[in-house]
C-alpha cells in the first residue's frame, strides 16, 4: 500500500511539472486558421504573479518544438527566471504578413493575435517592458523585423545567426514564395528585410542584441547590420564568436540572449 501511494505521488508530481511545458493551438482571425504553440511556465507558476515573456521564434524548417527540443531546460531556466517563454510555429513565413500568401500572415498572428492570447491566459506582465522576442536564422530576422514594426508591443528584441539582410539570397529557403522573386519584385525585397528597417529606430527605445558565429553564412550580413547601427547611433549589443550555423552556437547562444534580457526586465520595472 505505501509502495501505492509513493508511486501515485511521484505520478502527480511529474503530471504538475509536465503540466508547466503546455502544447497548445491559438486561433488566428486573420489567417483563419489554428496555430500551433508551446509555452513553457516556471514550476512554481503562480496566477496572482507578474512574469515577463520571452517569444522564441524558430528557424526555417523548424516548428513550435524547435526551441524546447533543443534546449529541453527551458522549464528549469524559467523558473530560476521568473520567466514564461512561448513558441510558436511560424511555419517558413519569415514572420512576415506575405503579400502574396493570405494564408500567410505570421507578423499579424505572432505581434498581435499571440500576444493578446498569452497575456489573457496567463498572468504576464501585459506591457512592452514585459516582453521580449528574439529566435535564431529566420527567427532572428523575425524577431528584430517584429520588433522594429511593432516597438509598442516589444520592449527589447535579439537575434541570434539571423537572416538580417534577405536579398543575398533570392533563391533561398521558400522566401520567393512569400514575397515574388527578387528579380521581378526588388522593392518589395527591399521593403521586407531588417536592415533597411532602421529608420526611426533610435527613438523606438527598443533593447537589442544581435549575434552570429564567424564561420557562420550570416556572418557578413550581420557585420553590416552592425555597422550600420553604429553608423546611426542606435545602442545595442553585438557579439561574435567561434561557431557555425547549428544548434551547438544557438544552445549557447541563448543564454547570453537571456541575460541581457533579464537586465533589461529589472531595468523597466
Amino acid at each position: 500500500m505505501k509502495k501505492l501511494v509513493l508511486s501515485l505521488l511521484f505520478i502527480g508530481i511529474c503530471s504538475a511539472m509536465q503540466a508547466r511545458v503546455v502544447t497548445t493551438e491559438v486561433y488566428s482571425a486573420k489567417m483563419r486558421r489554428t496555430i500551433p504553440c508551446v509555452v513553457v511556465l516556471p514550476d512554481d507558476y503562480n496566477r496572482k504573479a507578474e512574469y515577463a515573456v520571452v517569444y522564441l521564434l524558430h528557424g526555417y524548417g523548424g516548428d513550435e518544438h524547435s526551441w524546447p527540443d533543443m534546449r529541453p531546460d527551458l522549464s528549469a531556466v524559467a523558473t530560476r527566471d521568473s520567466l514564461i517563454f512561448v513558441c510558436p510555429d511560424g511555419e517558413k513565413s519569415w514572420y512576415w504578413d506575405s503579400p502574396v500568401r493570405p494564408e500567410s500572415q505570421f507578423e499579424t498572428f505572432v505581434a498581435e493575435e499571440l500576444v493578446r492570447y498569452i497575456d489573457k491566459k496567463y498572468a504576464t506582465r501585459a506591457c512592452r517592458e514585459g516582453r521580449a522576442i528574439t529566435g535564431l536564422s529566420m527567427g532572428g530576422h523575425g524577431a528584430l523585423w517584429l520588433a522594429i514594426r511593432h516597438p509598442e508591443t516589444f520592449g527589447a528584441a535579439g537575434s541570434t545567426s539571423g537572416g538580417v539582410d534577405i536579398r543575398p539570397f533570392p533563391e533561398n529557403w521558400d522566401m520567393k514564395s512569400q514575397l515574388g522573386t527578387y528579380a521581378e519584385n526588388p522593392e518589395r525585397w527591399d521593403a521586407h528585410t531588417v536592415i533597411n528597417r532602421l529608420d526611426g529606430l533610435k527613438e523606438k527605445n527598443i533593447a537589442l542584441i544581435i549575434d552570429c558565429g564567424y564561420s557562420d553564412f550570416f556572418a557578413e550580413v550581420n557585420n553590416n547590420l552592425h555597422t550600420e547601427l553604429l553608423q546611426r547611433g542606435i545602442p545595442h549589443d553585438y557579439y561574435t564568436r567561434p561557431g557555425a550555423h547549428n544548434g551547438a552556437y544557438w544552445r549557447n547562444s541563448l543564454d547570453y540572449q537571456l541575460l541581457f534580457f533579464n537586465k533589461y526586465f529589472q531595468s523597466a520595472r
